[in-house]
């Protein structure tokens, strides 16, 4: 039987675009708490010197 129309891909494009904005935030945080991890051994370097 075919799909009704207009309902083709939307349940497989909502869960990937849920899954694609779960990556893009994990990645996002992952970048913060890299930069703030740097910035704290930069900040201790500079407090030794």
């Amino acid at each position: 039987m075919p799909k009704p129309k207009g309902q083709k891909n939307q349940n497989n494009k909502a869960k990937h675009s849920k899954l694609m904005a779960q990556k893009k935030n994990k990645l996002k945080s992952e970048g913060m708490t890299r930069k703030e991890r740097l910035k704290a051994i930069i900040k201790k370097a500079k407090d030794q010197d």
